[in-house]
């Protein structure tokens, strides 16, 4: 009888070691969480600030050394929103190099015309936004407008006129 008397007692330790156990390694769980917040988390937001910072004071040094500029017009174009009809107005204005590439562009023109309105048809008003979305169609019209010229040299793209609107 003494036997059967200890194995109950054993079997409520056992449990309690487990609940101590338990709780022990929660709080691992919930320590380690919080030290992954606070050390790497909160690392990478203040990356991303700097890095926002350090775009604005390109962006004023771009402004600065303001370069040669080549207006190339204003676009009216359909959006591709499914719930509405929507339009977009853009005036573009391109930062240059010199006075060769401003010729250049002049020369070609209509192939700059068409390739922007072509990439402006399939845009959204979602991706135009944000600020995000801007800045990127800003990069695509730079890409397409530079792989138009045989050596580049646009290096700003600038909206001087920016609406949307639902018809």
């Amino acid at each position: 009888m003494a036997e059967e008397k200890q194995a109950p007692e054993e079997k409520e330790g056992g449990g309690k070691k487990k609940l101590l156990l338990l709780l022990l390694v929660l709080l691992l769980l919930i320590g380690g969480g919080l030290a992954y917040k606070f050390l790497v988390l909160d690392k990478q937001a203040q990356e991303d600030e700097n890095k926002k910072a350090e775009k604005i004071v390109e962006e004023i040094k771009n402004v600065e050394d303001l370069g040669i500029q080549f207006e190339v017009g204003t676009f009216i174009v359909n959006l591709q929103d499914k719930d509405a009809d929507r339009y977009l107005k853009i005036t573009i204005v391109l930062d240059v190099q010199d006075d060769q590439i401003k010729m250049e562009l002049e020369k070609r023109l209509p192939q700059v015309k068409d390739a922007i309105t072509t990439l402006l048809f399939t845009k959204t008003s979602n991706e135009l936004r944000t600020a995000e979305g801007i800045e990127r169609l800003k990069e695509e019209i730079l890409k397409r407008v530079n792989a138009i010229l045989p050596i580049g040299g646009v290096k700003n793209v600038y909206f001087t006129d920016f609406v949307i609107q639902t018809a």
